[in-house]
């Protein structure tokens, strides 16, 4: 994988720059793992270890339902009901923001790079999360999911992104922990970075194949910061 350590931040002057959510602005482990945890309880199955249920954390949570324990189409949305039960009132804020997110979309933002957040999450519970984080304001847009499990494939987030925002796709990038976030933009032909503080594994990312990949806040914040330097973009 490319390091941005190893680069001299030439390709890294880009005008639009999407940003995943959990796993990559805030550590929402907690709150996801139990809310899926009471989910799961609803049909019988106990799962005590949080830890185990961190796959849970970036894609959409109905295909996780149905991939990591075997659950139909029908019982996969009940179980994202059960889900929202917990999550709308406890477990949104069972949640923090990764130390330098905030410094990092200011310096962004300084330098007149348009942020736009896509995430898998409802679009409703996306914005109740940067507003309590006070991160709201960083944002041009919000893309999120539908309640209704409608769009919530990151490549057709990112697609509906590109076409409503009239994007230039060489000048856009995808950042993200995880490979649907990677896949994402390789289908809809943009840059990827891919992070490796969130909940994707190295190996994760070395199969999926990022144009870039890092390994810190701070490191992405000193990559940007290096790529900005003497241009006009950043």
């Amino acid at each position: 994988m490319t390091k941005f350590a190893e680069r001299e931040g030439d390709h890294l002057n880009f005008s639009h720059i999407l940003f995943d959510l959990d796993g990559t602005l805030t550590d929402p482990k907690i709150g996801i793992t139990k809310s899926v945890q009471y989910a799961l309880a609803k049909f019988g199955i106990i799962e005590d270890n949080l830890d185990r249920l961190e796959p849970f954390i970036g894609p959409p949570l109905a295909y996780s339902f149905q991939e990591f324990y075997d659950f139909s189409e029908e019982d996969a949305w009940h179980a994202v009901q059960y889900y929202r039960e917990y999550f709308a009132d406890k477990g949104i804020f069972e949640n923090e923001l990764y130390a330098g997110i905030p410094e990092l979309l200011s310096m962004l933002t300084q330098r007149q790079a348009v942020l736009i957040v896509a995430t898998s999450k409802p679009l409703v519970f996306a914005e109740r999360i940067l507003k309590h984080f006070k991160l709201e304001h960083f944002f041009h847009a919000v893309v999120g999911s539908n309640l209704d499990g409608t769009l919530s494939d990151k490549s057709e987030i990112i697609r509906h992104i590109i076409e409503k925002e009239n994007l230039n796709t060489a000048s856009t990038v995808m950042i993200g922990d995880r490979k649907h976030d990677i896949i994402g933009a390789h289908t809809n032909g943009i840059s990827s970075i891919g992070i490796l503080y969130g909940y994707g594994s190295e190996a994760e990312m070395e199969a999926i194949g990022p144009t870039y990949c890092i390994r810190t806040v701070q490191e992405l914040y000193e990559a940007f910061a290096l790529a900005g330097k003497g241009s006009g973009l950043l």
